[in-house]
This record gives C-alpha cells, structure tokens and sequence, in this order.
C-alpha cells in the first residue's frame, strides 16, 4: 500500500496509458478483421458504421496512425515504469524493482494486446461500431504528421533495399517445380499443381467463356419481395435485382451467405454490380471486382447490352475444382461424357479449350469459344436435331436441340482425315 501511495501518479498513468493501448489494439483487430459482408451491410447503417467503413477505405492512413499511436502510448507506459523500477533501485529495492518491472510488462501484454484483440474478434462488427468515432478523432489529430511518416518509411526503405528488381513472370512450370519442392505428398502436390493450372487459365480465358448467358439465371424488377423467391435460391445463389425500367442488372444480394433477410423491398439491401466487355479475361474480372469490393460482374456486348453474369463463387468453382466446367456449374452433368466406342457426348456451352484439351488437339481459329458458337458459325443458323459437320478433324452431330434450351451433340473421330494442323 505504501508503494501505491508513494507512486500512485505514476500507477494511475500507467493504467490510464493501458487503457489507451487496448483501445488501438482492439480497434486495430476488429477494423481489419471485419468480414466483407459486414464491411457491405455497414455501408447502409447508422452514421458509426457508415465511419468505420471510411476508415477502412484509406487502409495505410488508418493502420498508420494506429500503430503510431499506439507505439506513443507503448514509450510512455514504459516510461513511467521506469521510473519507478529506477527509484525503487535507489532505494535499495532490488525486489521490488524486478517485480514492477516483470508485472508491467506482463500487464501490458495481457491486458493491452492480447485480451482486447480476442475481444474484438469475438465481435468485431459491434466494437468497430462503437470505437468508429473516438478512433476517427484520433485518426485526424495525427493527419499532418502522417506525410512526413510516409516519406520516413520510403527513405528507409531505400536505403536498407536500395536494388530491388522486378521478378520475370512466372510460368506454370516455375511455380510447378517450386510446388514439387515444397512437399513430398504427391496426392497434394497433384491438387496444387491443378489449382496453380486453373489460375494460369484465367488470365487466357475469356469472361464469356465462364458466364452464366441470361437464359440461365433469374433476375428480379423492383420492388423485389421475399416472397418473389417461392423459398428456393435462385440457380446463381445470388438475387439480381435489375434497373427499375429495364432488364439491365443493377445490383445483387448473396443469398447463400444470408440468414435473415427482410420480406419486402430486398433491392434495398443489394450492392452494386461491376461491368465488363464480352472480351475481357476472367483474370481482369477478379481484379476489378476484387478492386470495386463486388461479388457479381455483369458481362455486356459492345452494344453495352448484357449477355451475361459471372459471380465470384463461379470463379472459386473454376479455380479449385480439378476439371472446371460451366455444364457441370449450371446444367448438373459433365461437360464431356463417353457414349460410346470412340464417340462422346458434348454440351453447347462447353469451351473449345476444354474441347482441344480432351482431344489432345489445336483447333482452327474461330469468333466464337463454345461448341454451340462454333456449330453456329459453321452452318450460320441456329443448329437443329440432325445437322452434322466436320471440323479440326471431328464429326459433330446434334442431336438435341430447342429454341432456348441446352445443345447436346455428338461428337467423333475422323478416322481417314488428318487433323488441322
């Protein structure tokens, strides 16, 4: 008790510096840790949440000035213990001393770093709410100091690293041979090669080529209520809501990831969607989308008219799955099946790239990058039950067809024709 009241300021600031270094530390974690769907739905909240996501839209500023902060307070809470251990040296309490010190450190540790940050993961969505305007406060206290921050930390970093070089890019067998040291697994190593197979892949595909066309999703006009849905998910897992005087696709809402949704006017809970042309690669889709914070890219001809969607879990599908298919993704069955002795059975909408891999064969080069494209192309007609041609050293038959619905064809060798070479 005499040591209290002998260094009771100081234990007053120390506790009162704990609480401040618990508040960045707390704001810190439940700030970055919030989840993208809460980051969306705060977007639409009170004035604290709507704060909080702006914070967030600056990243650097924000982590700066918390860490800054935070360092400052760190300095002065041992500072402060300091000066006690040093006195009770003075004083001939080496006993004392060491345990102000050790308790001091362990106090901070605990009750500035470690508690606060489990708390605000627990639930980072309410205390990033709560602590939104005391940090913003600090935030801008700090904002003409943070240029000079900024410049510090590119001075040093080129003089610690004064050369650093570009790496070349890398090519699937670079990042293959660096998979094949990294384990001994070889059942892992088969599927990381394929997922590192399928990321290659999107920068050469095109975005038409991944889309769901419009006849295989569903959008909704506003107003859009619950009960618009019948109880059952639409076949994308996302509700489109489309432009109030058109059929245009505005804005989404993940169903697949919501548990409780209001029964009327759905569209005020949608964000807004991203576009693209046609000809445009699934690589640059993601950036874009991943840049906007959008989980749907809308695709347009260059008429700007939509012909279809590409959702992100349709871009998840094709990098994880070890045989990527859009048939599998929206008609239930394998894009190529075996019928036969030497004969296969091909949806419309499979690729000519998963054609020429199958066949072990380049094709020729044409406009379109499906079967049924391709089939249109060469007969410059809708194709119907029975139309036949031959291509790239294959014999395509349909022989299922309907004004809207799924192309199947029939597809086989040509055993006395070379190949296109």
């Amino acid at each position: 008790m005499a040591l209290f009241w002998q260094f009771g300021p100081y234990f007053i600031m120390m506790a009162m510096l704990i609480g401040c270094s618990a508040f960045f530390s707390c704001s810190e974690a439940a700030l970055f840790y919030l989840p993208r769907r809460d980051r969306i739905a705060m977007r639409k909240g009170n004035a604290a949440e709507r704060l909080a996501v702006e914070l967030l839209a600056q990243p650097d500023r924000l982590l700066t000035a918390i860490l800054f902060s935070n360092l400052v307070v760190n300095i002065l809470y041992f500072a402060a213990a300091s000066i006690i251990s040093i006195r009770l040296e003075y004083a001939k309490e080496r006993t004392l001393a060491g345990g102000v010190a050790a308790g001091s450190l362990l106090a901070i540790i605990l009750l500035s770093e470690i508690l606060p940050k489990n708390i605000a993961v627990l639930r980072p969505r309410w205390i990033a709410m709560v602590l939104s305007v005391p940090l913003a406060f600090a935030v801008r206290v700090l904002d003409p100091i943070l240029p000079l921050l900024h410049a510090t930390l590119r001075i040093s970093r080129r003089i610690i690293l004064p050369h650093i070089d570009t790496e070349p890019y890398l090519e699937l067998a670079d990042l293959e041979r660096a998979v094949s040291l990294s384990t001994s697994d070889k059942a892992l190593m088969a599927q990381e090669q394929a997922v590192l197979s399928n990321i290659i892949s999107l920068s050469e595909m095109r975005v038409e080529e991944l889309m769901r066309p419009r006849i295989r999703y569903r959008s909704f006009r506003p107003p859009v209520h619950l009960s618009d849905l019948h109880g059952q998910l639409t076949p994308s897992g996302y509700l489109l809501v489309t432009e109030p005087d058109s059929d245009e696709i505005d804005s989404a809402i993940p169903l697949r990831y919501l548990s409780n949704l209001p029964s009327e006017h759905l569209e005020h809970h949608a964000e807004r969607v991203c576009y693209v042309p046609w000809s445009t690669t699934v690589s640059r889709t993601l950036d874009l989308m991943q840049r906007l914070d959008r989980e749907v890219a809308v695709v347009v001809n260059e008429y700007g008219e939509t012909i279809g969607v590409v959702t992100f879990d349709d871009i998840l599908d094709t990098l994880f799955r070890e045989q990527p298919s859009r048939s599998r993704r929206l008609l239930f069955r394998s894009s190529i099946e075996s019928c036969g002795p030497d004969r296969w059975r091909v949806t419309g909408m499979t690729s000519l790239r998963r054609l020429s891999r199958h066949f072990k064969r380049p094709l020729p080069p044409v406009k379109s990058v499906t079967v049924a494209g391709m089939l249109q192309e060469q007969l410059q007609r809708f194709p119907q039950a029975g139309d036949t041609i031959e291509w790239a050293g294959l014999f395509f038959q349909v022989i299922g067809s309907g004004e809207r619905g799924p192309l199947t064809v029939e597809v086989s060798k040509l055993t006395n024709k070379e190949p296109w070479r």
